[in-house]
């Protein structure tokens, strides 16, 4: 079979460069870099990848071709420069979400993309770097600190790769450029299922964990010992309890039979629920002979019947009557691979339409253009990767009682419009996705080992989201649905290579006192150096490293170096300072006046959440209007289906502003009464004199 070499790489003059997708990036396979990462990207890109002869939104892009041994087909990688300064978002969310808000705004963006297999032999297009359907999409900071947004394999919509494929390879390109963190906020789902969940219990880790990547940060002020100790006891309950305590539940039937069967079907005893789900999953996981030969072994004489309602379509539609049909956003994003969570795409899309209400009920008409839309909806999200994202999601499809659409108007302008579900309008039932759980009393028993993925699902589902009547268990397994932030630390390697490595970090002192921020600086910025460099020549190293690497540091000049600070500029370093050694420097020129400073943006949120939090996770947040102190809706006792009140102010001021109210609709029940640990499960250690606040 001949190998489709995209339609882009035609025009070229020569022959471009193909490379082996499972061999590519591999140690020296086809370069071996030995220095830091601002120098081994651009390395990378002169000697693995080829210039295309466009750009996206003024940024440059270089292809590199991957061959696919096996499937005969090319996978184009593409690796975008983002110049951070004329960059319309120069801060990072990312970083921002991930707990790096104090790291320095580095001047360059590495954005790593392979797009979807239908835009292989496409031209990228402007707002490429906005989409979430790519199969990968990596950024990297010139500094070394990067984030995997997205992977999307066969599941998310690819013929030819698999997730695993595409996580080996990104692993792959962290290792050889010499990464030093990458980030991943982890919502990935699998037929309904969260896999940080299910492979938590199954693994003890999620599925990332298996390339290295470590609890981060939780949200809701999960630490990072909460979140082990709630996996620890989750995947330790004993099935013959888990048996024992559904004994009076509908669901008892089917759980035992489905233990009963995989405990038939294993070699060694499984005890645990993880002995359960470890061994189902690495059935589903063996190859196609082997999956064929337990359904045979496993499956009933009579047709198998599943425990899933089936809700019968009308005829295929017209394109006429596809264009008018509506679906609820909450459904729409339900089947979306989004980096940011549900009831944040769904508060964005109750911001757009209020922003739609309000100019229909000023001029008339609920037509606003896609640029006017996005500024209104500004003025109260400041996240234009999240609002870009919902626009373009939003399209025929009813958020509240109202229905949004869009089109061309006459000027062949994107518009869009609104209008109410009660002015003659009626969707149709079936052509909405409405999600239900099956009703165990209407529908027929589930046939264990029919479908592995059938039985997992009902052993997530009725076990893990619904012990029954343990708000111990309930409140352990939201600590893990609430870790979602992920990072890869790859060592460093001192090579023997003639060369001195140092990681220089700037002295806090110089950034004035002003400074808040609570984390600690990032690790210095590695700079290397020959043996036989003298102090000056470090110095000058230094310097070279820090101005191309931060904003800040434009005109950064070091003056001296605490370690060496009784040297000479003209004395050898060799055996003053080991190879692999921090240094603190002292210096003049950094711009403490600039805006762009850290990476978490010039403004400086305070977040002082009941729940723990004291800096933004990602999660839906609200401001008090007297003290402006930022807190989780979630522990304001907001539901994620309420809009934020016009006006908020939180428990503290509220006391100060008069006497306390005679029924308070806060209600306080002591811990002892509910049996909980405090240090076991999170949120439990208020400052409420070991209370915990009870919603009515």
């Amino acid at each position: 079979m001949s190998i489709p070499i995209i339609e882009t790489c035609r025009k070229r003059k020569r022959r471009p460069k193909l490379f082996g997708l499972h061999s590519f990036a591999e140690p020296g396979c086809p370069i071996n870099p030995t220095g830091p990462f601002r120098d081994n990207i651009r390395f990378f890109l002169k000697q693995c990848a080829e210039p295309e002869d466009y750009c996206v939104n003024g940024m440059p892009i270089w292809c590199t071709l991957l061959v696919h041994e096996n499937k005969s087909c090319v996978v184009p990688l593409y690796t975008i420069k983002e110049d951070v300064k004329l960059s319309s978002n120069p801060f990072c969310d990312h970083c921002r979400c991930t707990g790096w808000s104090n790291h320095f705004v580095s001047k360059r963006k590495y954005h790593v993309v392979i797009p979807n297999d239908r835009d292989w032999n496409k031209p990228l297009e402007d707002g490429v770097l906005n989409i979430h359907s790519h199969l990968l999409h990596g950024l990297m900071h010139c500094n070394g600190f990067g984030h995997l947004l997205c992977i999307n394999g066969i599941e998310g919509g690819s013929k030819y790769l698999c997730g695993r494929e595409i996580m080996d390879l990104w692993d792959r390109i962290c290792e050889i450029l010499r990464a030093r963190k990458i980030s991943v906020e982890d919502v990935s789902k699998k037929h309904g299922m969260d896999l940080r969940l299910l492979h938590g219990v199954a693994y003890g880790h999620t599925w990332f964990g298996r390339w290295g990547y470590k609890f981060c940060r939780g949200s809701y002020g999960v630490s990072e010992k909460n979140y082990g100790r709630a996996i620890e006891i989750l995947s330790s309950s004993e099935l013959d309890n888990i048996i024992q305590d559904f004994s009076d539940r509908e669901h008892c039937r089917q759980i035992k039979c489905i233990i009963q069967h995989y405990r038939v079907l294993s070699e060694s005893q499984l005890v645990t629920i993880r002995d359960l789900f470890k061994f189902m999953l690495t059935i589903k996981s063996r190859s196609a002979v082997q999956k064929k030969s337990v359904t045979a072994i496993t499956a009933p004489s009579a047709p198998s019947q599943r425990n899933f309602i089936r809700i019968s379509l009308p005829k295929k539609a017209t394109s006429k009557e596809k264009s008018s049909r509506c679906k609820r956003f909450t459904s729409v994003i339900a089947h979306m691979d989004s980096r940011w969570p549900a009831k944040r795409l769904e508060y964005a899309a109750e911001v757009i339409v209020g922003a739609l209400k309000e100019h229909k009920s000023e001029f008339c008409h609920g037509g606003m253009t896609r640029q006017d839309l996005r500024d209104a909806a500004r003025m109260h999200i400041g996240d234009t990767g999240l609002l870009d994202y919902v626009l373009k999601s939003m399209n025929n499809v009813i958020v509240g009682c109202h229905i949004v659409r869009r089109a061309i108007n006459t000027s062949r302008i994107l518009e869009y419009t609104i209008d109410d579900i009660d002015n003659g309008f009626k969707a149709p039932e079936a052509e909405l996705e409405i999600h239900q759980k099956p009703q165990p009393d209407a529908l027929p028993a589930l046939v264990p080992g029919t479908d592995v993925y059938d039985d997992v699902m009902y052993l997530y589902n009725n076990v893990l989201l619904d012990y029954p009547e343990s708000e111990f268990l309930e409140l352990t397994t939201q600590a893990v649905l609430d870790s979602k932030h992920f990072v890869k630390e790859l060592p460093f390697r001192d090579e023997d290579d003639q060369l001195l490595r140092f990681f220089c970090q700037v002295m806090p002192n110089l950034f004035g006192a002003e400074n808040t921020l609570t984390e600690k600086s990032p690790a210095g910025e590695l700079v290397t150096v020959p043996l036989h460099a003298t102090v000056l020549d470090l110095k000058q190293a230094v310097e070279k490293a820090l101005r191309d690497t931060y904003c800040i540091m434009d005109k950064l000049v070091v003056t001296d170096i605490e370690d060496l600070s009784e040297m000479d500029d003209r004395d050898v370093l060799f055996g003053a300072l080991e190879s692999g050694a921090e240094i603190l420097i002292s210096g003049s020129g950094i711009d403490l006046d600039s805006n762009l400073r850290h990476e978490g943006g010039a403004d400086n949120w305070i977040v002082r959440c009941e729940c723990g939090a004291q800096d933004d996770d990602g999660e839906r947040m609200v401001s008090c209007d007297i003290c402006e102190v930022w807190q989780h809706t979630r522990c304001c006792g907001i539901e994620d289906s309420e809009a934020v009140p016009p006006l908020f102010v939180c428990p503290g001021c509220c006391a100060s502003l008069g006497p306390p109210m005679s029924e308070s609709p806060l209600t306080y029940q002591s811990s002892d009464d509910l049996l909980l640990d405090s240090e076991t499960v999170y949120g439990m250690d208020l400052e409420y004199d070991n209370c915990i606040r009870i919603l009515p």
